[in-house]
């Protein structure tokens, strides 16, 4: 992002970008806790009040290195407060236009599944891989293609044994389909974005501006 701050703490909308991640966790009544996986020594967190979220949410100090090892440090600390078939929803903090909805409709789609699922959107675009000299190698054919998003959800015991099979995964969904397991697609809709560069603070400022216009 090139800025100073962490992009979960960035200005959106007059308030840190986490906390409109926050306000769709915490919307769902049927999310029991919302854990916060960050940086020991994160002191940016302890600038901000979080108290209007209630004792629901918990900030644990166990962060790592990669996506995969916060996770499954997150996932060892709430072992033993958590039973192994508990469904774990795993979710980035910088895709802050998530919706209670986008969470219920992937709850409601998965709570019965054996395996667990992600919410993910169909490719749309047609795709190129490069080669030599950045020029087009092939052209990749889109169909049965979808991008993956968050949350991820998936039982504590299958998703911490997952990661630690296969730690250097950049999904959850990944170290699941590395057990041989197949995950269930939900799809969702591109204003599930992840903010990455610049321009999706600006994407997330519009999406989020234009939907309290229309509620």
């Amino acid at each position: 992002m090139g800025a100073p701050l962490p992009k979960q703490y960035l200005p959106l909308l007059g308030q840190p970008l986490i906390r409109h991640t926050l306000t769709a966790l915490c919307g769902v009544a049927a999310i029991e806790r919302v854990f916060v996986v960050i940086a020991a020594d994160d002191g940016e967190w302890d600038r901000h009040d979080w108290s209007a979220f209630g004792p629901r949410l918990e900030a644990l100090r166990c962060g790592g290195a990669t996506r995969a090892e916060s996770v499954v440090n997150g996932l060892r600390q709430v072992r033993g407060r958590v039973r192994e078939d508990d469904w774990m929803l795993v979710h980035d903090a910088a895709r802050a236009c998530l919706t209670p909805a986008h969470v219920e409709t992937l709850m409601n789609e998965v709570a019965n599944d054996p395996v667990g699922g992600i919410l993910a959107v169909p490719v749309a675009d047609t795709l190129k891989r490069a080669g030599e000299g950045q020029r087009i190698a092939a052209t990749v054919p889109r169909e049965g293609l979808w991008q993956a998003q968050t949350p991820q959800m998936f039982r504590h015991g299958l998703l911490l044994d997952a990661i630690e099979f296969a730690p250097s995964v950049t999904d959850e969904a990944s170290a699941v389909e590395a057990l041989g397991l197949q995950p269930k697609l939900v799809a969702a809709d591109a204003t599930n974005l992840k903010i990455t560069y610049p321009l999706d603070l600006h994407l997330a400022e519009w999406i989020l501006q234009n939907r309290k216009a229309d509620s």
